[in-house]
Order: structure tokens, then C-alpha cells, then sequence
């Protein structure tokens, strides 16, 4: 049974469905890909990233095989980084327990690594045609508008509310196109600001628009500013190569590829800092004046990152530390992985 909601929406995608190449050809492992992807990233950006993805590991078999440095190369630029892990880490999970196969039960697909109950919801619905209701941010946009929901996002109570609207008007049958449906509406007409309310197939049934309050819903928390870190840099140089240290495989750029550095305290130049961490490692370098001066925002903080050239006194040392490392000549640079302000390191040392 479907209800005037769904049916305003369904025909509305009808005309205005955007063609992609997961939704024409909805196999499993390319629609698993494409949502992990699309999380917290706009499709403009993610999709040439997953077309050279299924290039790189067309099938679930590949994925699992492939070096995890290969994975996170393949993902560099997408942030986020512990998706690409997880993606990897499930890939693996799925050749050992399932046969190589995606699980068609939502239940078993939210026992993977990086699957919860939107990318199974999305997996089961788009991929298999199940009857599964989805809630992301573009849905939560629409459905608090529409229905006027007036909970805080991302408390217990708003996120029952989402859910339940989300399947109280799912179309028995139609799951795949009503989910696609409500994500393309959200990621265009039903825009964060200034939604183009005059041509939403749904205006006529939103109480927010009728109340003329749709740019006060969703309602969110009020957000904290952000705090800032800062951190100080070594490029240490022997001849044509670099000295990269790869991060540990758990906490943030898991697994990543990073020029050695220290955290600073306020807004000193951690020069002092710098050169008593490369002592520690048992490197004997001199280090110059700063190079670059560089800032990145991530989710919870905001990081300042100050680098200094430096030169090894005669050869390569080899760092006093557990970590694994790496002298790499700097035309080999992009086979590492690594975070934004890292390769903007790396991009600055290939142009010169």
C-alpha cells in the first residue's frame, strides 16, 4: 500500500531520477561501495572515486586480497579514512563467512565492519529489493520538514521518530526507488538552505512550509567551537629520498603514510619540540627555518601544522621506533598513503 506522500514523490523521481551507474546496474558490491562513499561526501566528489575504485577492485574477492596501503591509496582524498579500512576489513569478512557473497539479511549485512543500519537498509532495498526503510542526512532534512518534527537531531528520541516515518511511508515493492527518491529530494530541492519549496513535489503535504518555519527544521544542538591543535613538521631530506613514518593501525589516518611530528603547545613555532623528538628517535639532523605554514578542519578539531626543511648529517638513519618507516625517493611519493596536510607536504616537494 502506498500513501499520497509516497505517490507525489515516486512520480517525481520518475522524472527527475538521476542516472548512475550503481542505480542502472544495481549489483551488490558496486551499491555497497557507492553508499559507504557517498557518507559525508557529495556525490559529485565521490563519484569519479568510485569509478576508479571498481576499476582498481571490480569484485569483493579483489578488495579482500589487496594490500591495505593500496586500499588507503585508492581512498586518499575522500576522508574519512576508517570507511576505506572498514570496507577492507568487511571485504574479507564476506570471502571467509559468506562465501565471497553479500548477505541479502539486513541483520547479517550489520555485522560487517562499517555497515550500520543505513548502509544495510541501503544495501537491502537498492541492491536486493527489499522492503527497507532508509535515514541519512538528506532524509532527516526532508521527513523534519515535512512532518514538522521538532526533536533535537541525533538524541534517542528524534532518531526513533526518523525511522519510524521513514517506514511508515515506505511503498510495499518500491523500497529502492522511495529511498533514492527521498535522498535525491533532499540533495537538491529540500536543500539546508534556501529550499526551492515552490517546486517540491511534497509542499503540499509539509507542515514546516505551511508554517513557514522549513528553514528552522531539522532543529540541531548548537555547535562548540572547534578546538585547535598544533603540530610542527620535519621534511628530513638524504639526497633524492624522504623519511616517512606510517601512523598506527587504530586512531585517526589509521594505517596512513605521515613526514615525522610532534604536537606543539599554543602557537609556538615547535621548532625546540621538533628537534627533541627527532633525538629521541635517533636522528641526527639539522633542521632550517619554516617552510610551510598549513591548516586542516576535521570533524572535532582544527590542526595548524608548521613544517621545517631538514637534512640528515651524511646518510640515512634509521629512526629508534617501533613504527614502521620508510626513506622514500619524493618521485615516489604518491604510492603512499596519506592525510591532506601530509600530501600537501609531499605535492609542495614534487613541484619544486
Amino acid at each position: 500500500m502506498s500513501t499520497p506522500l509516497a505517490d507525489k514523490l515516486l512520480t517525481w523521481y520518475a522524472a527527475r531520477r538521476r542516472s548512475l551507474p550503481w542505480r542502472e546496474r544495481p549489483e551488490p558490491y558496486a551499491v555497497w561501495v557507492a553508499e559507504i562513499m557517498a557518507q559525508q561526501t557529495r556525490l559529485e566528489t565521490m563519484l569519479p572515486y568510485w569509478e576508479r575504485w571498481m576499476r582498481r577492485f571490480p569484485d569483493i574477492a579483489t578488495l579482500a586480497a589487496a594490500r591495505q596501503q593500496d586500499v588507503l591509496n585508492a581512498w586518499e582524498g575522500l576522508g574519512y579514512y576508517r570507511r576505506a579500512r572498514n570496507l577492507h576489513a568487511a571485504a574479507r569478512h564476506v570471502v571467509a563467512d559468506f562465501n565471497g557473497q553479500l548477505p541479502r539479511d539486513v541483520d547479517a549485512l550489520r555485522s560487517l565492519p562499517g555497515i550500520g543500519p543505513y548502509t544495510a537498509g541501503a544495501i537491502a532495498s537498492v541492491a536486493f529489493g527489499l522492503d527497507e526503510p532508509i535515514v541519512d542526512g538528506n532524509i532527516i532534512r526532508v521527513l523534519a520538514r515535512v512532518f514538522n518534527v521538532e526533536d533535537v537531531v541525533g538524541t534517542g528520541a528524534a532518531t526513533r521518530r526518523f525511522w519510524d516515518l521513514a517506514r511508515q511511508q515506505l511503498p510495499a515493492g518500491r523500497a529502492a526507488d522511495y529511498n533514492q527518491a527521498l535522498m535525491d529530494l533532499g540533495a537538491s530541492l529540500c536543500a539546508p538552505r534556501n529550499p526551492d519549496c515552490g517546486a517540491c513535489p511534497l509542499s503540499a503535504h509539509c507542515e514546516a512550509y505551511d508554517l513557514g518555519i522549513q528553514d528552522q527544521r531539522p532543529v540541531r544542538a548548537p555547535k562548540s567551537e572547534l578546538p585547535v591543535r598544533h603540530y610542527a613538521a620535519a621534511v628530513l631530506r638524504s639526497g633524492d629520498a624522504v623519511l616517512l613514518l606510517q601512523r598506527p593501525h587504530s586512531g585517526l589516518l589509521a594505517g596512513m603514510w605521515e613526514f615525522p611530528n610532534v604536537q606543539v603547545a599554543g602557537n609556538r613555532a615547535g621548532k625546540a619540540g621538533l628537534r627533541r623528538s627527532l633525538a629521541a628517535l635517533g636522528l641526527d639532523t639539522r633542521l632550517g627555518s619554516i617552510d610551510l605554514r598549513l591548516e586542516h578542519t576535521y570533524s572535532h578539531f582544527q590542526v595548524r601544522l608548521r613544517t621545517y626543511p631538514a637534512q640528515s648529517n651524511g646518510h640515512r638513519d634509521t629512526p629508534k621506533t617501533e613504527r614502521p618507516h620508510a626513506w622514500v625517493p619524493i618521485i615516489d611519493l604518491g604510492e603512499y598513503p596519506m592525510g591532506k596536510l601530509d600530501r600537501q607536504i609531499a605535492d609542495s616537494l614534487q613541484s619544486q
